[in-house]
C-alpha cells in the first residue's frame, strides 16, 4: 500500500506546484492588464482634453464673438452700443493709434468686445469670462489693456469747440453769438472706502463723484474734470478747472451756457435768478414770456438743454455709469472718462444714434438749481457787471425780435 500513497503524495505535490505557477502567472497577467488599462485611460483623458481645447473651446469662443459683431447691426448695437462698422473703426484706431496688439490667445476684436461689453452692461469678470470662455485673470488683464489704449487717445477723441457764427439760422442757438456750447456737473455713483465716504457723500445721501463736463452743440464732450468728491459744489469744481495748467480754456469774448449753480461771469452765461427757468414751466397751458428776462431764460434753457441730453444719452448707453462698480476708485474714474470718450467716437462715426433716438421728444432738466485759435483765455470765475450787462443786452435783443 505504500507505493500508491507515495504516488498520491507526488501527484498532490505536483498539483500544488501547478497551482502556484498558475497563481503567479495570473497575478502577472492581472497586473499587466491593469497597467495597460490605466495607460489607455490616461491616453483617452489626454486625447479628450486635447480635443476639448482644440476642437471645442476655440470654435465656441469664435462663435460667440461672431454672433456679437458679424451677424447683424441690431445685435451689435444691443450688446456693444455701436454698429458693426463703428466697432471695426474703433478696433482699427486702437491698433494704429492706441498701440493695442493681439495677445497670445485673444485678437484685438475680442479684447475690445470684452471691454465694451463690460462698460455697456456692467458685467462682472466671472460673467464675461463665462460668456467668452476665458479665465477671470485673462478678462481682467485685457480690460485694463484696452482701458489704457482708449485713454491714450483722449486728445483725438475730445471734440474741438466751434462758436456760434453770426449767420447762424438755428432758432435755438442764433441768439447766442460766440457761444461755444454748454457745461454742467453730474454725479456718478462710485464705491470708496469707509474712511472716504463722508467726502464723497452728496446732499441726497449717495456716494458719488462730481464730474464737470463741457459739450458742444453736437452733444460731443469738449472737456472733462473727474475725481472731485460728491460733496464738492459745482462752482468750486469749475474754478479748479479754469485754474489748472491744462484745464478748461475759454477764449476771451466767447462763453459757455451754465445753470444757476454757477456765477454769471466772464466766459460763463447763466440765466436770471428768481425768473421762470426750467422747460417744464413753459409747457402746454402756460402763458408766453411776459418780459425780456423770461424770454431770455426760456431760450437759454432750450439751448443749454444740450448738456442734459448728452448726460442722458451717456448714462443710457453705458450701464457701468448707473451703479457703483467694484473697482479701485482710480480705476472707476478712468472707466468713467473712457465712457465719455467712446461716446464722442460713436457720435462721430454713427449717422443715427439709436440711444439718442429713444430720447426724441423728451426734455432733460438739471438736478442742480469757426474753431477758436486765440491764446487769451479766461483765468478766473467771478461775477462781473460787464457780463450782467451782456446778458441784459442779449435778453433785450430777444424781446425786440420775438
Amino acid at each position: 500500500m505504500r507505493p500508491p500513497t507515495t504516488n498520491y503524495a507526488r501527484l498532490y505535490m505536483l498539483l500544488e506546484d501547478i497551482m502556484l505557477i498558475y497563481r503567479i502567472e495570473t497575478t502577472v497577467l492581472i497586473h499587466r492588464y491593469m497597467r495597460a488599462h490605466t495607460q489607455r485611460s490616461q491616453c483617452r483623458i489626454i486625447e479628450h482634453a486635447r480635443l476639448y481645447n482644440v476642437l471645442n473651446k476655440i470654435p465656441v469662443q469664435l462663435k460667440h464673438l461672431h454672433r456679437l459683431v458679424y451677424v447683424t447691426n441690431a445685435d451689435c448695437v444691443a450688446n456693444l452700443r455701436m454698429d458693426r462698422n463703428t466697432f471695426g473703426r474703433l478696433c482699427r484706431i486702437l491698433t494704429e493709434r492706441g498701440g493695442l496688439r493681439p495677445g497670445k490667445c485673444l485678437g484685438v476684436e475680442e479684447q475690445v468686445a470684452i471691454f465694451v461689453g463690460v462698460l455697456a452692461h456692467h458685467k462682472k469678470n466671472r460673467v464675461v469670462g463665462f460668456d467668452f470662455w476665458r479665465s477671470g485673470a485673462t478678462i481682467s488683464h485685457y480690460v485694463n489693456k484696452v482701458l489704457g489704449a482708449v485713454l491714450s487717445l483722449h486728445p483725438l477723441l475730445l471734440s474741438k469747440p466751434t462758436p456760434v457764427p453770426d449767420d447762424c439760422n438755428d432758432h435755438r442757438w442764433k441768439w447766442f453769438k460766440g457761444c461755444l456750447g454748454a457745461l454742467d456737473g453730474t454725479h456718478i455713483n462710485v464705491l470708496v472706502s469707509n474712511i472716504d465716504k463722508p467726502q464723497y457723500r452728496k446732499r441726497k445721501g449717495q456716494i458719488a463723484t462730481n464730474t464737470l463736463a463741457v459739450c458742444d452743440r453736437n452733444m460731443q464732450f469738449v472737456y472733462l474734470l473727474l475725481g472731485w468728491e460728491g460733496s464738492a459744489g459745482d462752482s468750486r469744481v469749475l474754478r479748479d478747472a479754469v485754474s489748472r495748467h491744462n484745464g478748461l480754456k475759454v477764449p476771451q469774448g466767447y462763453y459757455y451756457l451754465c445753470d444757476n449753480g454757477y456765477a454769471n461771469s466772464n466766459g460763463f452765461l447763466t440765466p436770471y435768478k428768481g425768473v421762470r427757468y426750467h422747460l417744464k414751466e413753459w409747457g402746454p397751458g402756460t402763458v408766453m414770456p411776459q418780459n425780456p428776462r423770461e424770454m431770455f431764460n426760456m431760450r437759454h434753457t432750450k439751448a443749454r438743454n444740450v448738456i442734459e441730453r448728452a448726460f442722458a444719452v451717456l448714462k443710457m448707453r453705458w450701464g457701468i455709469l448707473r451703479s457703483a462698480s467694484f473697482y479701485p476708485i482710480q480705476t472707476q474714474i478712468r472707466l468713467i472718462m473712457t465712457c465719455f470718450l467712446l461716446h464722442n467716437f460713436i457720435r462721430r462715426e454713427m449717422d443715427v444714434d439709436p440711444v439718442e433716438a429713444e430720447l426724441d421728444g423728451e426734455s432733460f432738466l438739471s438736478t442742480n438749481d469757426e474753431e477758436v485759435n486765440t491764446q487769451d483765455y479766461v483765468d478766473c470765475v467771478e461775477p462781473s457787471v460787464e457780463w450782467t450787462q451782456i446778458r441784459d443786452d442779449i435778453a433785450l435783443n430777444m424781446w425786440n425780435n420775438r
